[in-house]
């Protein structure tokens, strides 16, 4: 099992995703709290679980890391 970061907007209903998935549900939230802090109409953030293969890794102080780096 994986994680993805998910997002939702105001004025939407549905949670999105991108293509990042990572190892742990706690990685995955700093993602979605940081995309939250940054992008604008950002309403809520969570963690959903996934099947995907891990491709990111979140390094404090850093941010989202892609693993082929």
């Amino acid at each position: 099992m994986s994680w993805k970061p998910a997002v939702q907007v105001y004025g939407e209903v549905p949670f999105y995703q991108n293509g990042q998935t990572f190892a742990t549900k706690e990685e995955a939230e700093k993602s979605a709290q940081n995309r939250m802090w940054n992008w604008t109409l950002v309403r809520d953030c969570r963690a959903e679980e996934s099947n995907e293969p891990v491709n990111y890794k979140w390094v404090d102080g850093v941010g989202d890391v892609p693993l082929d780096r």
